[in-house]
């Protein structure tokens, strides 16, 4: 579902397990805008940090062909940095509603410390 997001720009919302399915068919990079502390504590599998406090769009991680979708803690700050991108030029409007919270309450792995 799309639809214009509080930040400004479009957003697109991905459920968990859609992402879920996405990384295991190699068809989305998750992007995860968390701090590195954060990502320290606990990460989904296969995501790539980028710290939204640090945002530089330039330095996005090329996707390679997939799909780029921003995750977070609980779904803002991934809303926050699809906006930004959108800002920069960037056609990046998806994200995972409800972040690592989301993932882990559909009873998804995640990688701790």
């Amino acid at each position: 579902m799309s639809e214009r997001n509080p930040f400004g720009g479009t957003i697109s919302h991905l459920s968990p397990s859609e992402v879920r399915q996405g990384l295991a068919d190699g068809s989305i990079l998750l992007v995860d805008v968390r701090e590195p502390n954060e990502i320290q504590a606990e990460r989904i599998p296969g995501a790539v940090n980028f710290p939204l406090s640090t945002w530089n769009p330039a330095a996005l991680p090329d996707p390679a062909g997939k799909r780029l979708v921003f995750s977070c803690r609980s779904g803002q700050r991934s809303q926050q940095a699809a906006a930004a991108a959108q800002k920069a030029g960037l056609a990046y409007e998806e994200h995972m509603k409800g972040g690592i919270i989301g993932w882990r309450e559909a009873g998804f792995d995640v990688e701790r410390g």
